[in-house]
C-alpha cells in the first residue's frame, strides 16, 4: 500500500505560481511513477502530467505544458508539480496518483493509489 497525501493548493488571481506537493508513505517511493490529475467541476477527471519511475521520464497534457512541471525528490517520499502562469481554466481539484506498472502513464486507469485531493482555484 501507498499513501499519498497532496497540499499546496489554494485561491490565487491569474498568472502567479503554486506548487503542489504529495507526500508518499508505504512502500518505496522510488519503485512507483507519480501522476498528477484534476477534476473541474462537472468534468471527467483528466490527466495533467506524470514523471516514470523507470528512467526518470516526463509527460504533460498539451495545455500545461510550457507552464507546468513535475518532478519529485525520492529521499523525501515526495512528488511537485510547479504550476506557472496559472489560468482561470486550470481551476480543480488536483490529485495525487502512484503507479507500480510500466505503461502509458497519461491513462488514469494505470494507477493504483490516489491522494485525496487539493483545491487549486484561479481568478481573473
Amino acid at each position: 500500500q501507498v499513501q499519498l497525501v497532496e497540499s499546496g493548493g489554494g485561491l490565487v488571481q491569474a498568472g502567479v505560481s503554486l506548487r503542489l506537493s504529495c507526500a508518499a508513505s508505504g512502500r518505496t517511493f522510488s519503485d512507483y511513477t507519480v501522476g498528477w490529475f484534476r477534476q473541474a467541476p462537472g468534468k471527467e477527471r483528466e490527466f495533467v502530467a506524470a514523471i516514470a519511475w523507470s528512467d526518470g521520464a516526463t509527460y504533460y497534457t498539451d495545455s500545461v505544458k510550457d507552464r507546468f512541471t513535475i518532478s519529485r525528490d525520492n529521499a523525501k517520499n515526495t512528488g511537485y508539480l510547479q504550476m506557472n502562469s496559472l489560468k482561470p481554466e486550470d481551476t480543480a481539484v488536483y490529485y495525487c496518483a502512484a503507479s507500480g506498472a510500466l505503461g502509458s502513464y497519461t491513462w488514469i486507469g494505470i494507477y493504483d493509489y490516489w491522494g485525496q485531493g487539493t483545491q487549486v482555484t484561479v481568478s481573473s
